[in-house]
């Protein structure tokens, strides 16, 4: 915590809430939803690649807090397969961003420790998109810091659809015996191994979960804020922590 007050003037918003944030309650897995680019440029009449560009560094920040806090995992839904129902001209610099974001920030990453990993079909992606993840996978591979755990070319379904088919495959080469359980479907996930995310932010003040991480954020805490992605800053996500610490999670008990 003494790293992260290192960042924050005394009496700023963000001194405040960082001395309000219990270290010992922090989500272990952050998920975001980082919504409102194009609203953010429209806003200012400018295009919405303007909106994309400029939420670049709401990602620099909202990685480098998290790294700072300890959180364990930070999922951040990047290009869903819906997106690609958007103009071509918008898909092209959305993957090029992409490319630019992790040529700029891989060594970096790196430096602290952070391990970055994709999830999604990553098949569909473009060649040099995917060199350049694959690239920034392979580097980071053996970092134990924060994981950043990027969602591309994702849906919640289509997980659960390629998971169910995983499974299907296994169970017919063992002859169908075995009995399917929860944990035996998370096992199949794109997100296998990782922490269910116990905090999920949607930024823009939508309230829907847009496909994204449908079968792991069954009990998560879900913060709403009318920030749009862009303005997003370590203020809002302190408050989205301290929002969450402020629960009772109950998991379906008596309260």
């Amino acid at each position: 915590m003494n790293r992260l007050l290192e960042l924050a003037q005394p009496g700023t918003p963000e001194s405040r809430l960082l001395h309000e944030i219990d270290p010992d309650k922090l989500p272990r897995h952050i998920a975001v939803i980082m919504d409102g680019n194009g609203r953010w440029a429209a806003a200012r009449d400018l295009p919405r690649v303007a909106g994309h560009r400029a939420g670049a560094e709401a990602v620099r920040d909202t990685v480098e807090i998290c790294a700072r806090l300890g959180i364990e995992v930070l999922t951040l839904y990047a290009f869903s397969l819906e997106n690609w129902k958007r103009p071509r001209s918008e898909v092209r610099t959305l993957m090029s961003l992409l490319r630019q974001y992790i040529r700029r920030e891989l060594e970096t990453l790196h430096q602290h420790n952070i391990k970055f990993q994709t999830i999604g079909r990553m098949n569909n992606l473009e060649d040099s998109v995917r060199r350049a993840l694959q690239t920034a996978t392979k580097k980071t591979s053996r970092n134990s810091g924060l994981l950043l755990n990027v969602a591309l070319n994702y849906s919640g379904r289509a997980e659960l659809v390629d998971a169910f088919n995983l499974l299907a495959r296994e169970l017919h080469r063992n002859g169908s015996r075995g009995r399917v359980t929860e944990e035996t479907v998370s096992l199949y996930l794109y997100t296998s191994g990782l922490p269910d995310p116990d905090l999920l932010i949607r930024t823009s003040g939508e309230m829907r979960v847009s496909n994204f991480l449908l079968w792991q954020i069954a009990y998560a805490e879900i913060h709403i804020t009318p920030t749009l992605w862009p303005d997003f800053r370590r203020r809002h996500l302190l408050e989205a922590i301290l929002d969450y610490q402020r629960r009772h999670r109950r998991y379906g008990g008596i309260a």
